[in-house]
C-alpha cells in the first residue's frame, strides 16, 4: 500500500475504471466481485468526502459573501 493518498479525482477515475470493467461483463466472477466491492469502498469514501465539503462550503458560505471585498455599491 502506497504513503500517499491517491486525490478525489485520481480515486473518481478508478472508479468509473472499476465500472466500466463490470459493466463490459468479460471477467470472470470473481474479479467481478473484487472490483464490485472495490468500487463500493471507493464510493463510500468519494461520498463522505463530498458530504464534508459541502458541509465546509456551506459553513463558511456567509462569511465570503459578507467581505467587503466582494461587496458591490
Amino acid at each position: 500500500m502506497e504513503n500517499k493518498k491517491e486525490s478525489f479525482e485520481e480515486r473518481l477515475a478508478r472508479l468509473e475504471s472499476l465500472v466500466r470493467e463490470v459493466e463490459d461483463g468479460k471477467l470472470p466472477l470473481e474479479e467481478t466481485l473484487k472490483r464490485y466491492e472495490e468500487g463500493k469502498k471507493l464510493l463510500s469514501e468519494l461520498d463522505e468526502e463530498l458530504k464534508a465539503a459541502e458541509k465546509r462550503l456551506a459553513e463558511e458560505g456567509p462569511k465570503v459573501e459578507e467581505s467587503p471585498a466582494v461587496k458591490s455599491n
